[in-house]
């Protein structure tokens, strides 16, 4: 009976420690694989590198392929040239005598003849013309199949500039791809577990507010942003703001954070990843008034205004003429700029891109002005993109600025050159952006002097009431019949 006894008790015993050695190795295992699964974070910057390397190269080699012509080749002209003697000089009895025994000089005077018409001018036509009317008995018939030769080709290099166009818009859009999946790859490197003296402090802290922290990464990158990631969950079925933790992580960090935008605004019973961001030092206001032209249902201006991380986003978009159509137009710019730069995307490259995706449009081209401001909520400097758009104001305490542009609008080339203007603004200072309208409806050549006037003048407090003020003023001008869509923006800069 002994015996059994103790036989069970050694069976128990080795039953404890069977259980205990699967709970340790599970553990231990769990912990490796979180090892591993931290560490192929780092592997990720190098196949990201070796991805931005095949788009960069594909869009080289689309680079590399011959560019738009403004004339037609020589292989064109000689195809024109050997079509119409197929065609008018075949069955001609004096073929003999022009294309073989005076071929040189037959070639080089219809060269000079489709050139004439190529250059469009109609001193050189009829001098090219009068150059053939003692040559050829046929020229009449000679002459006009020429020109329809020369159209035909002229349509082919047409499309085939437009095909290079849509080449040069793809390869821009691979060249930006592999720019975007550096910056990516270069990120996911960036996150290191926190540092073990904060991220103990840390927990003390969320404890006593009933907060469980599993634990933290922290992410420096090079513009600065200082970020923190925290797994937490609640004890007691308790939830607290998101903006509490932050609170209690300023204290901690010694910096101001907030929670990043898009994370979680609770936290609740179950782990959670929530995202923390350096709190910025400039927070934005803006009021928006506009019309639409008269007869016109729907305005062609379309305008956005967000922050994305530490910037604040402005965007007018005026879409060529009004109605519908233009409110199209100018819609998908700025769904398209929204949707690049909440991607991280810089200014040059979200509006390269918006331009790239209307040429890639064809026969549905759009064409639209832009005016983007984009306010860095830290430092305060402020960016300018125009492309085609009115004049933006600036107004601080006694004076007001103008910043103007005379660029082509989008959609109407690839290679776009933007206007970039860098201001710094300050406590009090607002931005004032306007749609063609506004000015067209203002005497010609004192257009801005007046608005400088009116927004210097303008005692409203507010960016809506000031925005409404400079269109009522505007409309004055025309009677309240406006001829064209009218859209005020405006914005102000105020430190936290």
């Amino acid at each position: 009976m002994q015996e059994w006894i103790i036989a069970m008790l050694v069976i128990s015993v080795l039953l404890i420690l069977r259980d205990m050695a699967k709970t340790f190795l599970a553990g231990k295992i769990r912990d490796m694989r979180e090892t591993a699964a931290a560490e192929e974070n780092y592997p990720i910057g190098e196949r990201g590198e070796k991805y931005a390397e095949c788009f960069q190269k594909l869009a080289e080699s689309f680079y590399g392929m011959p560019y738009r012509r403004e004339n037609l080749s020589q292989a064109q002209i000689h195809t024109i040239i050997e079509d119409t003697c197929e065609n008018i000089c075949r069955n001609c009895y004096q073929q003999e005598l022009c294309w073989e025994l005076q071929l040189e000089n037959m070639t080089e005077e219809t060269e000079n003849l489709i050139r004439a018409l190529e250059s469009g001018s109609e001193e050189n036509i009829s001098l090219a013309q009068s150059r053939w009317q003692g040559r050829c008995g046929r020229y009449p018939l000679f002459f006009q199949a020429i020109g329809e030769g020369f159209q035909k080709e002229k349509e082919k290099l047409i499309w085939s500039n437009r095909m290079i166009e849509n080449r040069l818009a793809v390869a821009g859009q691979m060249m930006e791809t592999a720019s975007i999946i550096r910056m990516a790859a270069n990120e996911g490197k960036e996150p290191r577990e926190m540092e073990h003296g904060l991220q103990m402090n840390l927990k003390r802290s969320l404890k006593k507010r009933h907060v469980r922290m599993k634990k933290g990464w922290v992410a420096e990158p090079e513009d600065g942003n200082l970020r923190f990631f925290l797994s937490l969950k609640t004890r007691g079925g308790q939830c607290i703001s998101a903006g509490e933790v932050a609170r209690i992580l300023s204290e901690e960090c010694g910096s101001m954070m907030t929670p990043a935008a898009g994370s979680r605004s609770i936290v609740n019973g179950e782990y959670h990843t929530i995202s923390f961001a350096r709190d910025v030092s400039y927070q934005m206001l803006y009021g928006v008034a506009r019309i639409a032209r008269e007869g016109e249902k729907v305005s062609g201006d379309n305008y956005i205004c967000c922050q994305t991380e530490e910037r604040f986003v402005i965007c007018l978009s005026d879409g060529m003429g009004s109605g519908r159509e233009a409110c199209q137009e100018s819609e998908k710019v700025v769904e398209l700029l929204e949707q690049f730069l909440e991607a991280g995307f810089s200014l040059e490259t979200a509006a390269r891109m918006v331009n790239s995706t209307l040429i890639l449009r064809g026969q549905e081209a759009m064409f639209s002005t832009m005016d983007l401001c984009v306010v860095d909520l830290n430092s305060g400097l402020c960016n300018f993109l125009k492309a085609g758009a009115a004049t933006t104001f600036i107004r601080r305490d006694h004076w007001v600025e103008s910043i103007a542009s005379e660029n082509l609008a989008l959609g109407l080339m690839q290679q776009l050159d933007f206007e970039k203007t860098t201001r710094k603004l300050y406590h009090g200072d607002m931005l004032i952006l306007i749609s063609d309208g506004v000015l067209d409806a203002l005497p010609v050549s004192r257009e801005e002097e007046i608005l400088k006037e009116w927004i210097l003048n303008l005692q409203e407090a507010t960016p809506r009431e000031t925005a409404r003020g400079i269109l009522e003023r505007v409309l004055g001008y025309c009677d309240y019949h406006p001829r064209d869509d009218m859209t005020v923006l405006t914005a102000r800069v105020l430190r936290k």
